[in-house]
């Protein structure tokens, strides 16, 4: 996977870091028995999704892949297989 920049775009790393933070409040009031406490943080944890999808949709994320480059891969793999 060195080889591919899967996941290196700035709507990757916001998207994950907020969800983190968002997961880190959610277990935090988990933990303190707090309710209201760990929806918040799940909602911080959907909305990090969202802010992804949106920079993506920005134009932030991996470009969209064509056919030919596609078809070039799936040869290069099939290539990597029977060598």
């Amino acid at each position: 996977m060195a080889g591919s920049s899967h996941g290196h775009t700035p709507a990757a790393w916001t998207g994950v870091i907020i969800s983190f933070i968002g997961f880190c409040i959610a277990g935090l009031f988990m933990v303190a028995a707090n309710t209201l406490g760990f929806w918040a943080g799940v909602a911080v944890a959907i909305l990090g999704g969202v802010v992804g999808l949106a920079m993506k949709m920005a134009g932030l994320g991996m470009p969209k892949e064509s056919e030919e480059m596609a078809a070039a891969r799936a040869r290069a793999a099939q290539a990597q297989i029977t060598a």
